[in-house]
């Protein structure tokens, strides 16, 4: 059993708060989730999710010019310097106040940073300065502004700076000293600055404020000391008299507050973002509107365009929501939007590509397990979805969902529809679900009734209430045998009914404490149990006796709630388990529960054999082991005082949300998420596993990279060596070995290429099988992308023919490549169906046209 499980990437959210950055080439687009950084690759349609993590919430991201350098800061100013190439930590640093905006300087020497109502600016790090005696240098400190410091952004030429603020009033900064005197000072606005921005020849100045008054500055001689300008010493006393003055004043006539704003030199294009979702595009100096659209409910929180003009980027944190538009097509580029409530269950696809999530928010959506992004978004619940479910046998596009609104409901993930919904004849909750391996039964337990009730997929029709329990159903679990069901309640019983059978007596495994979890080990001879004490107990099916105990409050236990006024070990609310799950060969348990901490044990021996804490955001509550004393007050902990009404502006002391009210609008309220994971599952492949947790959807997996190995080298295996084995020699074998060996993927590219077709069958046959998984997922690599279909096929069937009892044998070491070239011939066939599809009618053409040229011919021979 593998336990190397690292943290792969994250699902489930897109964005949450602070900025988003493009990168220099436009094709690829940074957003803040959490305490980490999520990367879209817009041209390739995926998506990945940096390792590393911060202590809090992240507030602001930049990249530098060459994409090389990312940094991140978070609430409490706390940076991270990244290799973004690498994708490794270089460098900690505290800026010791909150960053409201972090830029890169258009050249990549400086970095300016906003805190509070000053203005940092640093060095950036580079590689040639060998003798630096610290990664940040800072070159000089800013100040001026009276209030806090709400937007920056550089001249084209790297020698000045704006800065808004919230003092109504906008500066103008340089780098050098020798143009210190072109500091000033743009004032007029009534409200708060919201953006400035220089024009391509930096001759001209555009400040925008909240109220929607958008101010044009250039750079003159006011008019009122406009006077004999022939004259030469007034024209030198004018250019000393030269002002940044307004020379055009343009409104937003809208309702809502102005949010966001961004601007494009090279096209002059300003992009505006409103309180009402709604944003605007207009071409600066005269303002006119190229388009206007509403893309949200809620505020827009910012707002970026890449380099070269063509896409808008938008955030919403209020419902997670990222979006990137081409103002020219008027198309999405990307439309991603996660859950805006807590994920409760989620289910991998029988094949593995694709992993569904249920919440609370009554959503169900279908992610891409490959490049992370979401599919479709099913709404019909109009409660929180509790359980998801596929059948394991059957049609593999099925899935099912249970809800609190209380309905189960069938969905066909193929032309993404619900074709049947099931009810109890009185309305009842259901907390959990189980679907027969066949796909013929659907069950549920309930909430009210503590019934299980089974449905007939094909008809819909009610079949059978099991009743037994004595208190709320929490889980069920199908044997494969599809004969055999497992229900688990509060009533601390574990019932396994065999739903066929004409008898109704039910002997059920008594637990020591209420049940909140169970699972059925692969081959249904096993039932996994964890009660509310800790414990995961493990019954023999067949024999109804316990066979094995796993105490695992010490393992799971850790973390504090701010309001905590006991110690985490004395604390009860973390010490039992609320979601367990089988690997593929039953050897081993995955086990999670109101925890940071997820748990994974040897159930032959008993012994935890690792860990894993799926967050060390400070932002949620359970991440602390020990709390700051100096943090907690008479009143309460210092964080969880709202201090909404020290605000200056009217609609940010306005809560309009319930009294006491602990979910929807947790923004205008000091509410903490807690950590918790919700849900556990292996993948098909078992070489990775998702957790539905606090922070989102949550993967790790075996890292499946071919490490350079130097004991499998000589001083004879060289580049050299493999091409002239291949040239000279025409010994293919040989030749394939030692490139895998040196791990060049050109080199075994050309090699693979270079076998005769004729000969491959004798070198399928003879490769070994130390480098089978290698050569197969090289195969389904380069296969998607190469139109030599034939020739790849062929290598796979004379590898599968000659080495298919082995694999057989070892199925599990190489399920993720077999399932990788399942995934890949299953795509070229339907590509080859669809082209045949489209082309029926020419080919039927042709092959007529033919045959009458055939004929033609053989008459013209005969006459």
């Amino acid at each position: 059993m593998k336990t190397e499980f690292k943290f792969s990437n994250l699902l489930g959210t897109v964005y949450r708060q602070g900025n988003l950055a493009f990168s220099p080439d436009g094709g690829s687009i940074l957003s803040p989730v959490g305490n980490r950084v999520s990367c879209f690759d817009l041209i390739n349609n995926k998506s990945f999710t940096f390792a590393y993590e911060h202590r809090k919430n992240i507030s602001r991201i930049a990249l530098n010019p060459q994409a090389t350098l990312l940094l991140s800061v978070d609430e409490d100013g706390r940076g991270i310097l990244v290799n973004y190439v690498r994708r490794t930590v270089l460098h900690h640093f505290n800026f010791k106040d909150k960053v409201a905006d972090l830029q890169f300087s258009p050249d990549g020497k400086y970095i300016s940073v906003t805190t509070l109502r000053h203005i940092q600016l640093w060095r950036t790090p580079d590689y040639r300065e060998d003798r630096q005696f610290a990664p940040f240098v800072r070159h000089r400190i800013y100040t001026g502004h009276h209030a806090d410091i709400t937007s920056l952004s550089w001249s084209k030429d790297s020698r000045f700076f704006l800065t808004t603020s919230k003092d109504l009033t906008s500066r103008v900064y340089s780098v050098l000293s020798e143009d210190a005197v072109a500091a000033t000072v743009l004032a007029g606005h009534k409200d708060v600055v919201v953006g400035a921005y220089f024009s391509a020849n930096q001759e001209t100045i555009y400040t925008i404020s909240r109220d929607g008054a958008l101010f044009t500055w250039k750079y003159q001689i006011p008019e009122n000391m406009r006077e004999n300008e022939d004259d030469s010493d007034s024209m030198q006393l004018g250019e000393s008299l030269m002002r940044w003055t307004i020379t055009r004043r343009d409104y937003y006539h809208q309702e809502s507050k102005i949010r966001c704003a961004s601007f494009h030199a090279e096209t002059n294009m300003l992009v505006v973002g409103f309180s009402s979702g709604m944003f605007m595009i207009h071409e600066l100096p005269e303002f006119s509107m190229i388009h206007q659209l509403s893309i949200s409910q809620n505020d827009i929180d910012f707002v970026t365009i890449n380099k070269s003009g063509e896409w808008l980027a938008f955030g919403a944190s209020k419902l997670g929501q990222l979006l990137v538009w081409e103002w020219q097509s008027e198309s999405y580029i990307l439309k991603q939007q996660g859950h805006y409530d807590a994920i409760n269950c989620l289910v991998y696809s029988p094949d593995g590509s694709k992993i569904i999530t249920g919440a609370d928010d009554g959503k169900i959506k279908v992610w891409d397990a490959v490049s992370g992004f979401a599919l479709v978004t099913f709404t019909e619940h109009s409660s929180a979805v509790t359980a998801l479910e596929f059948s394991k046998r059957g049609s593999n596009s099925v899935l099912f969902s249970s809800s609190l609104d209380g309905s189960v409901r069938a969905w066909d993930l193929i032309r993404y529809r619900n074709f049947r919904t099931f009810t109890a004849p009185q309305r009842v909750q259901f907390s959990c679900l189980a679907v027969d391996p066949s796909g013929e039964i659907a069950c549920a337990g309930s909430l009210d009734d503590f019934e299980v009730h089974l449905w007939s997929v094909q008809t819909g029709q009610l079949l059978d209430r099991l009743a037994g329990h004595e208190g709320p159903v929490s889980c069920l679990s199908f044997a494969e045998d599809g004969s055999t069901l497992a229900s688990a309640s509060w009533d601390r019983t574990v019932r396994i009914w065999d739903i066929f059978s004409r008898h109704g007596s039910v002997e059920p495994f008594e637990q020591q404490s209420d049940v909140l979890a169970i699972a059925l080990r692969p081959d249904s001879k096993q039932v996994a149990v964890a009660t509310l004490d800790g414990q995961v107990a493990f019954w023999d099916v067949n024999l109804g006796k316990q066979v094995g105990l796993i105490d695992g409050k010490n393992d799971l236990s850790g973390g504090r709630y701010s309001e905590d006024r006991f110690t985490a070990k004395n604390s009860a609310r973390s010490k039992s388990f609320r979601t367990l799950c089988y690997n593929s060969d039953g050897s081993s348990l995955l086990a999670g529960g109101n925890s940071k901490y997820i748990c994974l044990y040897d159930i032959d021996n008993e012994v935890l054999l690792r860990k894993y804490t799926i967050s060390r955001n400070m932002s949620l509550e359970g991440t602390l082991e020990f709390l700051n004393s100096k943090n907690m007050t008479e009143a309460g902990p210092m964080q969880m005082i709202d201090d909404a009404g020290e605000n200056s502006d009217l609609e940010d002391r306005i809560d309009k949300t319930l009294p006491g009210a602990t979910r929807g609008d947790l923004a205008a309220r000091k509410v903490k998420p807690a950590i918790r994971t919700t849900s556990i599952r292996f993948s098909p492949t078992g070489r990775s596993f998702a957790a539905s947790s606090t922070e989102g959807l949550l993967i790790y997996s075996v890292d499946d990279e071919y490490y350079f190995d130097p004991y499998d080298l000589d001083v004879d295996v060289t580049p050299a060596a493999a091409l002239s084995a291949l040239r000279k020699d025409h010994d293919y074998l040989k030749a394939l070995v030692m490139a895998f060996r040196l791990n060049e993927r050109y080199l075994i590219h050309q090699i693979y290429e270079a076998v005769q077709s004729r000969d491959i069958p004798i070198v399928a046959r003879r490769v070994p099988v130390l480098y089978l998984a290698q050569l197969l997922r090289f195969i389904a690599s380069i296969m998607e992308d190469s139109p030599h279909v034939e020739f790849h096929l062929r290598w796979i069937d004379a590898l599968l023919t000659s080495h298919g009892m082995f694999l057989k044998s070892h199925r599990i070491e190489f399920a993720s490549e077999i399932r990788a070239v399942q995934k890949v011939v299953g795509k070229i066939q339907k590509d080859l169906v669809r082209v045949s599809d489209e082309n029926m009618y020419l080919l039927k053409y042709l092959t007529q046209e033919k045959e009458a040229l055939d004929g033609y011919d053989s008459l013209l021979i005969k006459n």
